[in-house]
């Protein structure tokens, strides 16, 4: 076939026409895969990494086997009044917030925690949490009775003669022995109601049993004519092996603190199991005093 010179022109062109549209549809198409590829990979990353955090995320909500969600252990230990303690020193009690702010609704609602074992009422209060701080926990007299009870035990002489033989209270010169007694027994004597006999029957407990009548002063607005109907009986106080307990253990009794008991454990650890008393005298927290109350509830051995 044979073309001529314009035919061969518009041949070449069409060509040229050919190759360059062929070349635009391949660059467009190596764009279009290039984008596509970019597109694929971001995406991929964004669920890895989005994939990474929501998992992380998920784990921090999900509990980890064999840790509890909270400590149950307290801070610190310390003796404290349900009825007046703020937020600070049960926090370093141990006790979580949401449990603080059940403590402030009861009281703002007129609660009253009138004994050590009211406290275990506490929304969310684990058995082992009641357990350490019940040692620690000191109701204030003013809590422990009511109005009522608090006045009578004022102005006990205040009632009628028929109340008077009604209440059975002893008569002068009769007596009930202060260890053996029950609150019972201790309503009965002039000047002491349920709120006092309570108070004396926990004391008691505390100390390892009275060892004399005068003890009761240390209740706080404790009436000393009451002392009048009471009597000891062959005391025998429960008596604390001071080398063997700890810190936490001793301080737990009203005649030793904390700075005693740290005393009394330092000293053993310097010198050994103590032997006597009189051992400890030479550290400042310890007066004669201290030492002769301390004498009957301890013992070496």
């Amino acid at each position: 076939m044979y073309f001529n010179h314009n035919d061969k022109k518009a041949l070449c062109f069409l060509t040229a026409l050919i190759l360059i549209a062929s070349l635009m549809v391949f660059v467009l198409t190596e764009d279009d895969d290039t984008i596509g590829e970019e597109v694929l990979t971001t995406v991929a990353v964004n669920d890895s990494t989005s994939s990474r955090t929501e998992g992380r995320a998920h784990a921090s909500r999900q509990p980890v086997i064999g840790v509890p969600d909270e400590d149950l252990r307290p801070r610190e230990l310390f003796a404290f009044d349900p009825n007046t303690a703020d937020s600070t020193a049960l926090l370093r009690l141990g006790l979580q917030p949401w449990q603080i702010r059940n403590i402030y609704h009861y009281r703002a609602r007129g609660g009253i925690y009138r004994k050590p074992s009211d406290f275990a009422r506490l929304y969310g209060l684990s058995a082992h949490q009641y357990k350490q701080l019940l040692p620690y926990i000191h109701i204030h007299p003013d809590y422990t009775m009511t109005a009522a009870e608090y006045e009578e035990s004022l102005h006990p002489e205040e009632k009628s003669e028929p109340e008077k033989r009604r209440s059975n209270k002893l008569a002068a010169g009769e007596h009930i022995v202060l260890n053996t007694a029950d609150s019972a027994q201790l309503t009965r004597i002039p000047g002491i109601g349920k709120g006092f006999a309570q108070m004396i029957l926990y004391y008691g407990e505390r100390l390892g049993g009275y060892v004399s009548v005068d003890q009761l002063d240390e209740i706080e607005d404790f009436p000393s004519s009451a002392k009048a109907y009471l009597v000891i009986s062959n005391p025998t106080p429960r008596r604390m092996n001071i080398n063997k307990l700890t810190v936490g253990q001793m301080k737990r009794h009203p005649y030793i603190n904390f700075y005693q008991a740290r005393d009394i454990a330092e000293h053993r650890r310097l010198h050994g199991p103590i032997s006597s008393l009189r051992e400890l005298s030479s550290f400042p927290s310890f007066t004669a005093s201290d030492l002769s109350r301390l004498e009957p509830y301890v013992c070496f051995r």
